[in-house]
Protein backbone atom coordinates (compact mmCIF):
# COMPACT_ATOMS: atom_id res chain seq x y z
CA UNK A 1 0.00 0.00 0.00
CA UNK A 2 1.14 3.51 -1.04
CA UNK A 3 0.88 4.69 2.96
CA UNK A 4 2.92 2.26 3.75
CA UNK A 5 5.67 1.95 1.78
CA UNK A 6 6.55 5.72 0.46
CA UNK A 7 7.45 7.60 4.03
CA UNK A 8 10.16 7.35 6.30
CA UNK A 9 8.66 6.69 9.92
CA UNK A 10 11.91 9.07 11.18
CA UNK A 11 10.92 11.57 8.94
CA UNK A 12 7.74 11.60 9.93
CA UNK A 13 7.63 11.54 13.32
CA UNK A 14 10.57 14.49 13.53
CA UNK A 15 7.59 16.21 11.47
CA UNK A 16 4.72 15.74 13.43
CA UNK A 17 6.52 16.44 16.67
CA UNK A 18 7.54 19.64 15.51
CA UNK A 19 3.85 20.92 16.29
CA UNK A 20 2.29 20.92 19.48
CA UNK A 21 -1.39 20.28 17.85
CA UNK A 22 0.13 17.98 15.92
CA UNK A 23 1.50 16.38 18.98
CA UNK A 24 -2.17 16.39 20.74
CA UNK A 25 -3.87 13.60 18.26
CA UNK A 26 -4.41 10.30 19.53
CA UNK A 27 -2.40 7.59 18.21
CA UNK A 28 -5.23 6.79 15.94
CA UNK A 29 -5.95 9.94 14.31
CA UNK A 30 -1.95 10.35 14.53
CA UNK A 31 -1.88 7.51 12.25
CA UNK A 32 -4.84 8.28 9.72
CA UNK A 33 -3.21 11.94 9.35
CA UNK A 34 -0.56 9.64 8.40
CA UNK A 35 -1.96 8.09 5.26
CA UNK A 36 -3.61 11.36 4.38
CA UNK A 37 -0.19 12.71 4.08
CA UNK A 38 1.63 10.21 2.22
CA UNK A 39 -1.53 10.51 -0.21
CA UNK A 40 -1.83 14.26 -0.59
CA UNK A 41 1.99 14.01 -1.41
CA UNK A 42 1.41 11.79 -3.92
CA UNK A 43 -1.70 13.50 -5.18
CA UNK A 44 -0.28 17.12 -4.71
CA UNK A 45 3.15 18.46 -6.48
CA UNK A 46 4.97 21.14 -4.99
CA UNK A 47 7.54 23.24 -6.13
CA UNK A 48 9.76 26.30 -4.68
CA UNK A 49 9.69 29.96 -6.28
CA UNK A 50 11.97 32.63 -6.63
CA UNK A 51 15.08 30.14 -5.31
CA UNK A 52 13.05 28.66 -2.39
CA UNK A 53 14.50 24.48 -2.40
CA UNK A 54 11.37 22.29 -1.51
CA UNK A 55 12.40 19.44 -0.06
CA UNK A 56 11.21 16.55 1.75
CA UNK A 57 10.99 18.60 4.99
CA UNK A 58 9.46 21.59 3.60
CA UNK A 59 6.90 19.06 1.77
CA UNK A 60 5.97 17.34 5.08
CA UNK A 61 5.07 19.76 7.10
CA UNK A 62 3.14 21.69 4.44
CA UNK A 63 1.30 18.66 3.76
CA UNK A 64 0.74 16.95 7.44
CA UNK A 65 -0.88 20.63 8.27
CA UNK A 66 -3.17 20.63 5.23
CA UNK A 67 -4.30 17.58 5.91
CA UNK A 68 -5.44 17.99 9.55
CA UNK A 69 -7.96 19.91 8.18
CA UNK A 70 -9.85 16.90 6.10
CA UNK A 71 -8.43 14.41 8.85
CA UNK A 72 -12.57 13.83 8.68
CA UNK A 73 -13.65 14.85 5.25
CA UNK A 74 -11.07 13.14 2.76
CA UNK A 75 -8.82 13.79 0.52
CA UNK A 76 -11.40 14.55 -2.35
CA UNK A 77 -12.13 18.21 -0.15
CA UNK A 78 -8.94 19.37 -2.01
CA UNK A 79 -10.34 18.27 -5.64
CA UNK A 80 -9.76 20.35 -8.80
CA UNK A 81 -6.04 21.72 -8.25
CA UNK A 82 -2.75 20.21 -8.08
CA UNK A 83 -0.45 22.61 -7.12
CA UNK A 84 1.72 24.12 -4.12
CA UNK A 85 3.92 26.99 -4.68
CA UNK A 86 6.58 28.15 -1.52
CA UNK A 87 8.28 30.69 -2.07
CA UNK A 88 11.06 31.95 0.25
CA UNK A 89 9.71 34.89 1.77
CA UNK A 90 6.49 37.31 1.43
CA UNK A 91 5.71 37.36 -2.40
CA UNK A 92 4.60 40.50 -4.09
CA UNK A 93 1.09 40.09 -6.05
CA UNK A 94 0.04 42.51 -8.79
CA UNK A 95 -3.40 42.97 -9.36
CA UNK A 96 -5.98 46.15 -11.28
CA UNK A 97 -8.84 47.41 -9.89
CA UNK A 98 -11.46 49.75 -11.66
CA UNK A 99 -12.56 52.58 -8.57
CA UNK A 100 -15.58 54.21 -8.73
CA UNK A 101 -14.90 56.79 -11.48
CA UNK A 102 -13.90 54.05 -13.96
CA UNK A 103 -10.11 54.72 -13.09
CA UNK A 104 -7.74 51.78 -13.70
CA UNK A 105 -5.36 50.95 -10.77
CA UNK A 106 -1.99 48.26 -10.53
CA UNK A 107 -1.33 47.59 -7.16
CA UNK A 108 1.93 45.62 -5.72
CA UNK A 109 0.89 43.85 -2.36
CA UNK A 110 3.42 42.10 -0.14
CA UNK A 111 1.50 38.80 0.69
CA UNK A 112 2.74 35.39 2.82
CA UNK A 113 -0.11 33.13 1.43
CA UNK A 114 -2.72 33.13 -1.38
CA UNK A 115 -5.09 30.57 -2.82
CA UNK A 116 -6.70 30.44 -6.30
CA UNK A 117 -9.70 29.04 -6.95
CA UNK A 118 -9.26 25.81 -9.21
CA UNK A 119 -5.40 27.08 -8.45
CA UNK A 120 -2.54 26.73 -6.72
CA UNK A 121 -2.24 27.42 -2.80
CA UNK A 122 0.64 29.96 -3.11
CA UNK A 123 2.98 29.56 0.70
CA UNK A 124 5.83 32.26 2.64
CA UNK A 125 7.57 29.20 3.93
CA UNK A 126 9.46 32.13 6.33
CA UNK A 127 5.90 32.28 7.79
CA UNK A 128 4.63 28.93 7.54
CA UNK A 129 7.68 28.44 9.41
CA UNK A 130 6.30 30.27 13.03
CA UNK A 131 3.39 27.98 12.98
CA UNK A 132 2.90 26.33 16.70
CA UNK A 133 5.53 29.19 17.48
CA UNK A 134 3.75 30.90 20.77
CA UNK A 135 1.06 32.64 18.23
CA UNK A 136 -2.45 31.77 16.84
CA UNK A 137 -1.22 31.90 13.63
CA UNK A 138 -0.87 29.62 10.75
CA UNK A 139 -0.40 30.80 7.12
CA UNK A 140 -0.68 26.49 5.93
CA UNK A 141 -4.52 26.12 8.05
CA UNK A 142 -5.50 29.72 6.90
CA UNK A 143 -4.58 28.76 3.28
CA UNK A 144 -6.02 25.48 2.81
CA UNK A 145 -9.21 26.84 5.01
CA UNK A 146 -9.97 28.88 2.13
CA UNK A 147 -9.95 26.12 0.03
CA UNK A 148 -12.35 24.21 1.39
CA UNK A 149 -14.32 27.85 1.32
CA UNK A 150 -14.17 28.08 -2.59
CA UNK A 151 -15.71 24.28 -2.58
CA UNK A 152 -18.99 26.05 -3.27
CA UNK A 153 -17.67 29.48 -5.01
CA UNK A 154 -15.73 32.37 -3.70
CA UNK A 155 -14.27 32.38 -0.62
CA UNK A 156 -17.00 34.03 1.36
CA UNK A 157 -16.55 31.99 4.77
CA UNK A 158 -19.56 30.21 4.07
CA UNK A 159 -18.41 26.82 2.88
CA UNK A 160 -20.49 24.02 1.92
CA UNK A 161 -21.80 22.50 5.05
CA UNK A 162 -22.67 18.53 5.82
CA UNK A 163 -26.47 17.88 5.43
CA UNK A 164 -26.52 17.00 9.39
CA UNK A 165 -25.71 21.14 9.61
CA UNK A 166 -27.80 24.11 9.42
CA UNK A 167 -27.27 27.10 7.46
CA UNK A 168 -28.85 29.18 9.30
CA UNK A 169 -26.80 28.32 13.05
CA UNK A 170 -23.80 28.91 10.82
CA UNK A 171 -24.76 32.40 9.91
CA UNK A 172 -25.75 33.30 12.68
CA UNK A 173 -23.08 32.04 14.75
CA UNK A 174 -20.32 33.54 12.69
CA UNK A 175 -21.96 36.96 11.80
CA UNK A 176 -22.50 37.90 15.54
CA UNK A 177 -19.02 36.72 16.34
CA UNK A 178 -17.57 38.62 12.82
CA UNK A 179 -19.67 41.87 13.91
CA UNK A 180 -18.38 41.58 17.39
CA UNK A 181 -14.72 41.18 16.60
CA UNK A 182 -15.30 44.19 13.79
CA UNK A 183 -16.50 46.46 16.47
CA UNK A 184 -13.40 45.39 18.52
CA UNK A 185 -10.77 46.18 16.10
CA UNK A 186 -12.23 49.48 14.82
CA UNK A 187 -12.53 50.38 17.99
CA UNK A 188 -8.63 49.89 18.52
CA UNK A 189 -9.09 47.44 21.33
CA UNK A 190 -6.33 44.87 21.71
CA UNK A 191 -7.45 41.61 20.20
CA UNK A 192 -6.32 38.10 20.32
CA UNK A 193 -6.53 37.06 16.52
CA UNK A 194 -4.84 38.44 14.00
CA UNK A 195 -6.78 41.73 13.30
CA UNK A 196 -6.80 40.39 9.51
CA UNK A 197 -9.71 38.10 10.43
CA UNK A 198 -11.75 41.42 10.20
CA UNK A 199 -11.20 42.17 6.56
CA UNK A 200 -13.77 39.98 5.41
CA UNK A 201 -16.20 36.93 6.49
CA UNK A 202 -14.06 34.75 4.09
CA UNK A 203 -10.79 35.97 6.12
CA UNK A 204 -12.38 35.80 9.38
CA UNK A 205 -13.34 31.74 8.56
CA UNK A 206 -9.66 31.56 8.00
CA UNK A 207 -8.05 33.11 10.91
CA UNK A 208 -10.98 31.11 13.00
CA UNK A 209 -9.79 27.89 11.44
CA UNK A 210 -6.62 28.51 12.71
CA UNK A 211 -7.00 28.83 16.38
CA UNK A 212 -9.54 26.33 16.28
CA UNK A 213 -6.75 23.92 15.64
CA UNK A 214 -3.54 25.80 17.39
CA UNK A 215 -5.89 27.00 20.36
CA UNK A 216 -9.31 25.12 20.51
CA UNK A 217 -9.80 26.02 24.48
CA UNK A 218 -9.30 29.58 23.80
CA UNK A 219 -11.86 29.46 20.84
CA UNK A 220 -14.46 27.08 22.63
CA UNK A 221 -14.32 29.62 25.88
CA UNK A 222 -14.20 33.02 23.71
CA UNK A 223 -16.42 32.20 20.79
CA UNK A 224 -18.62 29.03 21.55
CA UNK A 225 -21.24 28.88 19.01
CA UNK A 226 -18.24 29.21 15.97
CA UNK A 227 -16.37 26.42 17.71
CA UNK A 228 -19.17 24.27 17.92
CA UNK A 229 -19.81 24.94 14.08
CA UNK A 230 -16.22 24.69 13.29
CA UNK A 231 -16.17 21.06 14.91
CA UNK A 232 -19.35 19.71 13.11
CA UNK A 233 -17.92 21.08 9.92
CA UNK A 234 -14.22 19.63 10.52
CA UNK A 235 -16.14 16.50 12.40
CA UNK A 236 -13.00 17.07 14.87
CA UNK A 237 -13.19 18.56 19.04
CA UNK A 238 -9.63 19.46 19.48
CA UNK A 239 -10.32 20.95 22.58
CA UNK A 240 -11.29 17.58 23.72
CA UNK A 241 -7.85 16.01 23.19
CA UNK A 242 -6.17 15.05 26.07
CA UNK A 243 -2.68 16.53 25.05
CA UNK A 244 -4.80 19.81 23.64
CA UNK A 245 -2.58 22.94 23.05
CA UNK A 246 -4.07 26.14 24.57
CA UNK A 247 -1.52 28.37 22.58
CA UNK A 248 -2.67 31.65 23.94
CA UNK A 249 -6.18 32.75 25.67
CA UNK A 250 -8.86 34.29 23.64
CA UNK A 251 -11.50 36.61 24.45
CA UNK A 252 -14.48 37.51 23.67
CA UNK A 253 -14.82 40.75 21.91
CA UNK A 254 -16.86 43.64 23.71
Amino acid sequence: MLQHATLDPVGWRAAADRYAFIRALPEEELARLRELTILFMHEKQMHGAAGMRVDEEVRLAIALQACLLILNLGLDYYRGWVEVIVYPDEFVVEHEYIDEAGVAHEVREPMTGESWQHGPVILSWADAEEAGQGAVYNVVIHEFAHKLDMLNGEANGFPPLHSDMSRARWSDAFTAAYERFCHQVDRGYEVDLDDYAAESPAEFFAVMSEAFFEAPAGVRRAYPEVYSQLARFYRQDPAARPASAVVSPLHAAP
